[in-house]
């Protein structure tokens, strides 16, 4: 077995042997260790927070990127509800039952694909809750069957598209049974 020389202490280095009772040099390396690993800890967690945010925006535009092409074709959705709205219910002519039968088809297709897509219609039906997230009361009506604040009619169905509404539905609330409001006043929906 060989021996290594022992070499003299660097003059930077910190004699942990001397026992003079001074362990301020030792306890500001250990709060500068501190300080550097707070830092860090730190850093790290600014940088999960950063990726965190980066990859929701992705999420977002890759899910609302459809909501352009979506509105478009909204109109093309209506269009089709009110052909089947207009088209007789029941004829004896092949070619108009062929023709509403076509017109079934092609609204139920459109829907698929909306639905596919997270796109959702939104048709409240009477007697539903306004709710103005999703709602957007065209007027206001009074009635005495149902109280004040709820859908009586549906003019136009509204859309949502991944829980943001893209359209919202055209309804008529019920109000308050009694005067007429006042020109230019709003209706109470949490009555």
């Amino acid at each position: 077995m060989t021996e290594t020389p022992e070499t003299p202490l660097d003059e930077t280095e910190i004699d942990l042997e001397a026992d003079d009772g001074d362990l301020a040099p030792l306890d500001a390396v250990i709060a500068e260790r501190d300080d550097w690993k707070d830092k860090a800890m730190r850093m790290a967690a600014e940088v999960e927070n950063i990726k965190r945010r980066a990859e929701r925006e992705a999420n977002d535009a890759r899910a609302y990127a459809i909501q352009r092409f979506a509105q478009s074709l909204l109109g093309v959705a209506d269009n089709l509800q009110r052909a089947l709205q207009a088209a007789p219910q029941e004829s004896s002519d092949a070619g108009v039952t062929g023709l509403v039968t076509g017109l079934e088809m092609t609204e139920k297709s459109l829907l698929q694909a909306f639905e596919a897509n997270g796109l959702t219609r939104v048709a409240p039906g009477p007697g539903d809750r306004f709710d103005p997230n999703v709602h957007q009361a065209v007027t206001e009506q009074p009635s005495a069957d149902v109280p004040p604040g709820t859908v009586i009619q549906t003019f136009q169905p509204g859309y949502v598209l991944f829980g943001r509404t893209v359209r919202p539905a055209m309804v008529i609330v019920a109000a308050k049974s009694g005067p007429p409001p006042a020109p230019g006043s709003t209706f109470d929906t949490q009555a």
